[in-house]
């Protein structure tokens, strides 16, 4: 949703003919299990903007309601198309459905369709040898420009309003800290964190306090396409290269986060069915039978009884958005400690997530849950993450006000705190605020050991990690050195203009 970087709208335009920008609002998409309102609300703020930003070029943007199918019949009968452009999807498998069934509509009519690659990601990618390098070519490149002017079709438009989330059937979502979208405020938020707003990045991501003004809060612009990556990427290099107020040590720590999104939304992109079963096929059945529907209402409402796992859940339903760590803890503790299969919770924190972007978040989903077989299960101790992150109380006092009044560190542990000191404090458990589901050691102890069978009695589970490390495993560590040898053997003004490199893998 922008027109800078864009190559679909930079190829349409240069063909020479009238373009005719579309955005069909797809109600049946908008009706899956992992939309929201608060969703809808940042793509239709990025409409308006995206509307006026086309009428300037000359070719405004028409809507359609509806199925994209429908929409190009209806423009086909009045105007006849010759070429659709768009963005190759990396999206959910509802998604993947729709795009076959529209190239299938175009191909029947005789209707060229070009998709252009969406970002670093790789379609029918055989091997992931040498994609690092690929991630270079194209993120290390220039943005491409907006089109200079378009010329528009004299077309009514066919749907000129936009609806609100209950005008497309989504349930009340009540997102008061929700960040605004469009590219404008995508823009502000690029320019002050390598202006300065992410001098400590690096050390501040961590920490659900001090990440919402560290980290770079792009990623609601990428899910929603109002700035590329490529785009982010040239604008940390050049502010390294300037010497601006975000130190290069911070940049590069950004930069690899950006290399870190490309290599996820590869997993999705290479093997669709991520989304719905295990990636490591190994580990079918660990927990889809044993399901605690109390265990997960309490996770999900932010009332398991342990305080920062409840305050960074409430804190995400409010605002939509908490720093990585954290979103790692919360599917973490439902995994582990409440032994919740992941794709239940992942489909509540995708409705949560402002910045859901299916190509993360069910790889995500799963690494964080143990079931990849090439990562080490990592079990987050919800009492140690509170004290380390929040060690005076105040994100827990913010996020679960009916245990603000105890004092720091019991406040972490209201549970261990004596009956009669919580009840000086106006607090009586299981009134004001629930015990722990689980005792938190006792539940990672029999986590381990699940875990520690499974691998122990099911057959094959070794060569299974083999195969699913060759087709998802990260090369990083095999291409750094190379990027950075080719890095020194260009001459600086190729270096410059091709846009390659520039701050190294």
């Amino acid at each position: 949703l922008r027109v800078v970087d864009h190559a679909p709208l930079l190829a349409a335009a240069a063909r020479g003919g009238a373009v005719l920008p579309l955005y069909v609002i797809e109600p049946e998409l908008w009706a899956q299990d992992d939309a929201s309102a608060r969703q809808w609300d940042l793509f239709r703020e990025a409409l308006v903007e995206l509307q006026r930003e086309l009428a300037a070029l000359g070719a405004p943007l028409h809507l359609f309601f509806g199925e994209v199918i429908d929409a190009f019949a209806e423009i086909h009968r009045t105007h006849r198309i010759t070429e659709v452009h768009a963005h190759e999807e990396t999206g959910n498998a509802w998604t993947f459905a729709r795009d076959r069934r529209v190239a299938g509509w175009l191909r029947q009519q005789g209707v060229a369709f070009v998709e252009h690659p969406n970002g670093s990601t790789v379609r029918r990618l055989a091997r992931r040898d040498g994609w690092v390098r690929h991630w270079e070519r194209h993120n290390g490149a220039t943005p491409l420009p907006a089109p200079s002017a378009l010329r528009g079709v004299d077309l009514l438009p066919i749907f000129n309003a936009l609806p609100s989330a209950q005008e497309l059937g989504l349930p009340d979502d009540f997102c008061p800290g929700r960040q605004p979208g469009g590219r404008e405020s995508a823009l502000r938020l690029l320019g002050s964190f390598v202006d300065g707003r992410g001098s400590d990045y690096s050390r501040g991501m961590s920490s659900p306090i001090s990440a919402p003004k560290v980290c770079s809060r792009l990623s609601v612009h990428f899910a929603t396409g109002t700035l590329s990556i490529r785009e982010a990427t040239a604008a940390a290099r050049a502010a390294a290269e300037a010497g601006l107020a975000t130190p290069s040590r911070a940049l590069r720590s950004f930069e690899s986060r950006l290399h870190w999104q490309g290599h996820f939304m590869q997993k999705l992109e290479s093997e669709s069915a991520i989304e719905f079963r295990n990636v490591h096929r190994g580990f079918d059945g660990l927990r889809e039978n044993d399901f605690d529907e109390a265990a997960f209402s309490a996770w999900a409402s932010g009332h398991t009884g342990w305080p920062f796992v409840d305050a960074c859940m409430r804190r995400l339903a409010a605002t939509g958005w908490i720093n990585f760590r954290m979103r790692a803890m919360l599917t973490a503790v439902a995994s582990y400690h409440l032994w919740l299969h992941w794709r239940p919770t992942g489909l509540h924190l995708a409705r949560l997530f402002t910045d859901y972007e299916p190509g993360i978040h069910w790889p995500q989903a799963q690494m964080q849950s143990g079931v990849t077989g090439i990562n080490v299960p990592r079990m987050y101790n919800p009492l140690k993450q509170g004290l380390d992150q929040d060690p005076e109380g105040h994100f827990v006092r913010r996020w679960v006000p009916e245990l603000a009044a105890l004092p720091a560190p019991w406040i972490h542990q209201p549970w261990a705190m004596p009956t009669d000191q919580l009840a000086r404090h106006g607090i009586v458990l299981d009134r004001d605020y629930p015990r722990p589901v689980r005792d938190h050691v006792a539940a990672v102890r029999e986590a381990r050991a699940k875990l520690s069978d499974w691998w122990r009695e099911t057959p094959g589970l070794r060569d299974e990690a083999r195969r699913v490390l060759e087709r998802h495993g990260s090369r990083m560590r095999q291409a750094r050195p190379k990027l950075e040898a080719a890095k020194k053997k260009r001459p600086a003004s190729q270096e410059t203009t091709q846009g390659d490199l520039f701050g190294g893998g």
